[in-house]
């Protein structure tokens, strides 16, 4: 929805009252209608008690006018009234708009981009080639230093890893050599605590 503009009815007034006798009183709601009746007999009042608010609707503006300048700031049962004309907020449509199509094919399924909008292409991949040839020239156990130690940074070593043959003895005389495979540590399971009863344990701990 739009908000357009905000006006002023000049047909209505708004009183700010914070005695509550005016809420709670007949005799004192009288005398308070009795203050704008004075300037048009047809006002009519609505009362709002929680929001200590009074709504006065006048059948001219003028007599508005007139009761919002003799009646603002007065005293009424030992409090002060003030009176304000009621806004009027006008909507230019009861619907609810669709959002603006700024950033729309950002959605998924994506609609139609806007006019001018390009996709932006992936940059190059980065290749260094005097890494590459040094790495090239090195030999098992043999390392390339990419960046010197300073006092406040450490150096940067690329290490060639070693390859580790299997025993040669294992493998029979007529296997051919690519057949040959790394030897894979073994992994040790670890073992698992001794049982223990919980008396044995409660005894232990007294």
């Amino acid at each position: 929805m739009h908000i357009k503009t905000t006006k002023c009815n000049h047909l209505c007034l708004v009183a700010s009252v914070t005695n509550r006798e005016v809420f709670n009183h007949p005799d004192a709601q009288a005398s308070f209608e009795a203050l704008f009746h004075a300037f048009d007999p047809e006002a009519q009042f609505q009362y709002f008690k929680s929001f200590r608010r009074v709504r006065i609707n006048f059948s001219d503006a003028l007599a508005a006018a007139e009761a919002r300048l003799r009646l603002h700031k007065t005293d009424f049962h030992g409090k002060e009234m003030r009176l304000y004309f009621a806004q009027s907020v006008h909507i230019g449509s009861p619907r609810l708009e669709p959002p603006k199509p700024e950033k729309q094919f950002l959605i998924s399924p994506p609609a139609s981009p806007p006019v001018g909008w390009e996709q932006s292409q992936d940059a190059m991949p980065v290749v260094n080639y005097d890494l590459l040839c040094a790495i090239s020239k090195l030999g098992p156990g043999d390392k390339y230093e990419l960046h010197t130690a300073t006092p406040t940074t450490p150096s940067v070593v690329v290490h060639v890893c070693q390859e580790e043959l299997g025993d040669s003895s294992a493998r029979d005389d007529g296997e051919p050599d690519d057949a040959a495979r790394t030897a894979r540590p073994k992994i040790v399971q670890t073992r698992r605590p001794d049982y223990t009863h919980g008396v044995e344990q409660l005894a232990a701990l007294e």
